[in-house]
């Protein structure tokens, strides 16, 4: 089972990148970690780092500067599709920033 892809995701490009992704680790042979039969969602941030689970972008932010480093994605999708797709997350980005949550008038609207 594999869990981390956002179910709005592109599923083409999704589907593209973890089969690269397998594909370099079959032929580079990188080790497969230990299955892990506990519940990840219950584990402290240390309890998962001691098991070796790296944790995924806590944000769409993050997730952009770690898809600009990445080799495997330039070679799976190609500069161009890349570069679109960066293009158009960083467009979502800061859309997603300028918005008002209702949090935030809640907190601070009474004192104004």
């Amino acid at each position: 089972e594999y869990r981390s892809p956002d179910p709005a995701c592109n599923p083409y490009l999704a589907f593209a990148v973890m089969l690269a992704a397998g594909l370099e680790g079959i032929e580079k042979g990188y080790p497969l970690p230990e299955p892990i039969e506990q519940n990840v969602f219950a584990l402290s941030e240390e309890e998962r780092s001691s098991l070796g689970i790296e944790t995924l972008p806590e944000n769409l932010h993050d997730a952009i500067r770690l898809a600009e480093k990445s080799e495997l994605l330039k070679k799976t999708l190609g500069k161009h599709v890349l570069e679109k797709l960066i293009e158009n997350k960083e467009s979502e980005w800061q859309k997603f920033k300028a918005q008002v949550t209702q949090w935030e008038l809640e907190q601070y609207f009474p004192v104004l």
